[in-house]
């Protein structure tokens, strides 16, 4: 981690859930000089966090969370924060008054709402923030951050997690970080199939795809995707980057909001069952890009 991190007053953090996000989200708030105590379902995983960084681990959420001015958390989905958040060993139990609650797990705009109303009957503040960048973003402090709630909370902590951002906007009220991600997801959900047929078609056509990725890179057609992910889709290497089980979680969460809305995602809802054939070709821990796989 190479990353410069601007001058910003030292605060008493907690960091809920080292996964493959959390870990090096956490590392980059210690790297800044927060003092930083983190809690992990696995405790290994903790003590390993504190061998590399310092601070501190706990044996609860709740404990992690005393005396936090901040308390930031990504786990896998509703049911793990609801299980990090509430009863005498969540975070919630454990926070001061005026603590907050920052939440970077992709989950529903739902439970966000939930949780906001809990925090705000405890005296406590809740920021829905969802991330986008994948594990990279993560290890080299350059997320982008999707924020829903109150603007006081979320101006609190926004010079804070700029240790692992390079953008943390706010969006709107709970829930509309959430919203906002399932809106990313959405969008890189059609591009990645776009671009899984586009190489296809080319290699099915005898083109040299790296080259005519390079030329059309340069177009009309460029994105993140095309740039990061489309000679290793030539190449047929997916051991890395965003699960496919992560994006069919991810959608899940918007085609379940978009019943609630009203909203018509049929791509987006024929892309997620692709997604289900990947995973029945073994590619559960696969990248997102190998949507390609089911077209060989």
């Amino acid at each position: 981690m190479s990353k410069t991190y601007d001058p910003v007053p030292a605060r008493s953090v907690a960091f809920i859930g080292l996964g493959v996000m959390g870990y090096p989200m956490a590392g980059h708030l210690a790297r800044a000089g927060h003092r930083v105590t983190v809690y992990n379902r696995s405790a290994a995983k903790a003590q390993a966090w504190v061998a590399e960084y310092g601070g501190a681990s706990q044996p609860t959420p709740a404990e992690a969370a005393a005396g936090a001015e901040f308390v930031f958390c990504c786990v896998g989905n509703d049911d793990d924060l609801r299980a990090v958040t509430l009863g005498e060993t969540g975070a919630f139990a454990g926070m001061a008054p005026g603590a907050v609650f920052v939440d970077h797990t992709t989950a529903s705009a739902e439970v966000a709402r939930e949780l906001q109303a809990t925090a705000e009957g405890r005296g406590l503040q809740f920021v829905d923030a969802p991330v986008s960048g994948g594990q990279a973003g993560a290890v080299n402090g350059v997320l982008t951050v999707m924020c829903g709630g109150d603007e006081a909370a979320f101006e609190s902590m926004k010079p804070v997690a700029l240790a692992f951002a390079r953008a943390v906007t706010r969006i709107g009220d709970s829930g509309a970080g959430q919203l906002a991600k399932m809106v990313n997801q959405i969008a890189i959900a059609g591009l990645v199939q776009g671009l899984a047929e586009a190489i296809a078609f080319g290699q099915h056509a005898g083109l040299d795809m790296p080259l005519v990725l390079d030329v059309i890179g340069k177009g009309a057609a460029q994105s993140w995707q095309m740039d990061n992910r489309g000679k290793t889709m030539v190449e047929g290497k997916f051991d890395f980057g965003f699960a496919v089980d992560w994006m069919r979680k991810d959608l899940g969460l918007v085609l379940d909001e978009a019943r609630r809305n009203g909203a018509r995602v049929p791509v987006t809802a024929l892309v997620d069952q692709f997604y289900a054939e990947v995973q029945a070709l073994g590619g559960q821990r696969w990248d997102t890009s190998s949507l390609i796989q089911r077209l060989r």
